[in-house]
């Protein structure tokens, strides 16, 4: 019985990702909700209605032609609509994804307003062909003229909400081409992202410790697929472990490339003798989530990759817009200093006996501080803008340091970044304004604020 409802939250787990990171799901069901209530609705009309008779008020009172025009121009009106809006998603995903970084049409596709919009229109377009062909003349059958009035005028006030959703999809799409609004929602998912990851890791003994090294004789468990680890199903892979007497330690992070074929993870015995290695190997391939596109779902890494793209596009020759990466450095700034509540973000999964069974390494601090400055610094060293920012970058995060393996990440950035730029100093700059900047990341790790106008203030 456990083994079932392993499985099937594991297949819930997956389905509920492949519905999340997709486009078609809220569309679809009011596609299906619309069919029903168009075949429905002209049910109730039939009940409602006695020979001759109009038994409810402000209802569609035309005839069957009056009936056949609405729906019909409802529905050709409407596919029209929604053809231009359709267009409209991609021509937004297109640029996006050309002149920022294509790793943000996730977000697009997952954008609410413009799935619940495409399913008005296209939900209002199946409703009004469904009711269409219950409207009958009188010449048309023996039993007379039908018009479901009801439907009809459920039909027209169905028009003015895709009215309304196709006002609200243009202001939201305008919204939605502007870099800082796409900035700020990567910005957003990536702090929902670590907030989870956190309280996950509140429940560790041991959250905020390197992981201990893979014992020596483990033997490697080699991967069944090829592309990025997506996600680990920890209570089935924790279960398997259990089964087996072994721990083992998944070796990839999230995010990293997976190849078939190499060793993903290492297991070994947690007592001499005999143990399941081939089911162990099993349970890799079968709880290990490995897709073609990376995710957030378990990689603090991952909306500190998106920024760090925007900027470095924005810093490319054929764009040329440090404004942007300078904005894009703000935000990973404010990441930055979520990421310092811990040096790392590994997991230990403890079985029912209290001990560790399952290691699944995941981003350090000084790794993921790596990230979000190399390629930045490297692009834009420069321009005094950028420059300058990275060096407030690291002066803000510095300020923030809870631990001396942060406050070492980030004294060995402002060290690399003071290198560099001494040896190209930025344009309309001196060695004495990088030493300046340098002199400020130093004094904030030391606890000591450098204000504005270039005073250094006591320690906190």
């Amino acid at each position: 019985m456990a083994g079932l409802l392993t499985s099937g939250r594991r297949r819930l787990a997956r389905l509920r990702t492949a519905v999340n990171g997709a486009l078609w799901p809220i569309p679809a069901a009011l596609i299906v909700g619309a069919i029903g209530l168009g075949v429905g609705l002209p049910i109730l009309d039939g009940a409602l209605q006695d020979p001759g008779q109009v038994p409810l008020i402000h209802v569609f009172g035309g005839g069957p032609s009056a009936a056949r025009s609405i729906l019909g121009a409802i529905a050709g009106s409407l596919i029209s609509v929604t053809t231009l809006l359709f267009s409209l998603t991609i021509v937004t995903l297109q640029l996006a994804s050309s002149q920022y970084t294509p790793r943000l049409l996730q977000t697009f596709v997952r954008d609410r307003v413009v799935q619940v919009c495409l399913g008005t229109l296209l939900g209002t377009f199946v409703y009004a062909l469904t009711v269409l062909r219950s409207v009958r003349s009188a010449d048309e059958s023996g039993a007379g003229a039908f018009v479901p009035r009801i439907s009809v005028t459920v039909g027209f006030l169905f028009t003015l909400a895709s009215v309304a959703a196709l006002l609200v999809f243009l202001a939201h799409q305008t919204g939605q081409l502007r870099v800082e609004t796409m900035m700020r929602e990567v910005h957003a998912e990536a702090s929902e992202t670590l907030d989870r990851l956190a309280r996950q890791l509140n429940e560790d003994e041991h959250p905020d410790q390197p992981l201990p090294p893979v014992a020596a004789g483990a033997r490697p468990l080699c991967a069944t697929a090829s592309g990025f680890l997506v996600q680990v199903q920890e209570e089935a892979l924790l279960l398997a472990a259990a089964d087996a007497e072994a721990a083992l330690c998944v070796d990839k992070r999230p995010g990293d490339a997976v190849v078939a074929g190499t060793p993903l993870a290492w297991a070994w015995p947690l007592h001499p003798g005999s143990w399941d290695h081939e089911s162990l190997e099993t349970a890799i391939g079968r709880e290990v989530t490995v897709a073609h596109e990376r995710s957030e779902v378990a990689d603090p890494s991952y909306g500190l990759r998106k920024l760090v793209d925007i900027a470095a596009r924005a810093l490319s020759p054929g764009i040329n817009d440090p404004t942007t990466a300078v904005h894009a450095l703000s935000h990973l700034s404010a990441l930055l200093g979520s990421l310092t509540e811990r040096d790392t973000w590994h997991r230990r999964l403890t079985d029912d006996e209290g001990r560790n069974r399952v290691f699944l390494r995941s981003g350090e601090f000084g790794d993921l501080l790596d990230l979000a400055v190399t390629q930045i610094r490297d692009y834009g060293r420069r321009d005094a803008t950028v420059v300058g920012r990275l060096f407030g970058l690291l002066a803000e995060v510095g300020w923030q340091a809870r631990t001396p393996t942060q406050r070492n990440a980030v004294g060995l950035q402002c060290r690399l970044l003071t290198e560099q730029s001494l040896a190209e100093l930025p344009t309309g700059r001196t060695a004495d304004d990088v030493h300046r900047w340098a002199a400020a990341v130093d004094a904030a790790l030391d606890g000591r604020w450098q204000s504005a106008d270039g005073v250094t203030h006591p320690p906190r």
